[in-house]
């Protein structure tokens, strides 16, 4: 199998709570290598255009709102099927659903305030890597 890339976000619920660090130890523990990794504070306006794929959709104001209320931070992730595998170590959207030992059943809110953002295929990754990374960041 082939190695990949898949984006992550761990979003401003976590940052305030201090885990980025535990979380990013769980991606790793599990086998994703970081290959890229900053931390900004989105602007509503870049929440926005990340997430305009949900412009429609009547949470998209919440989530821009909270996904620009407080720093980020944005990492590549790399491994053998890194989309599949960065999904699962992220748990179920709904922290009450998400297995036990995964980033959301340990440090997740809500489902609105769930701690991670992940890629959900290889296309949408290489489009969501490209949104925050230039090439020559990724040094993997």
């Amino acid at each position: 199998m082939a190695v990949e890339r898949t984006l992550s976000i761990i979003k401003p619920d976590a940052t305030e709570k201090n885990v980025t660090g535990a979380i990013i130890k769980k991606f790793e523990d599990a086998g994703l290598r970081v290959v890229a990794q900053k931390r900004l504070h989105m602007s509503k306006d870049m929440a926005g255009k990340f997430y305009e794929v949900h412009a429609e959709r009547p949470f998209y104001d919440e989530l821009t709102t909270f996904m620009s209320r407080s720093p980020v931070s944005v990492q590549v992730l790399e491994a053998e099927n890194a989309v599949a595998l960065h999904r699962d170590v992220m748990g179920a959207t709904n922290p009450a659903d998400a297995a036990a030992g995964t980033v959301r059943a340990e440090f997740a809110d809500s489902v609105g305030e769930n701690s991670v953002h992940g890629s959900d295929s290889l296309e949408n990754a290489a489009i969501e890597i490209a949104f925050f990374f230039k090439d020559d960041e990724i040094v993997g």
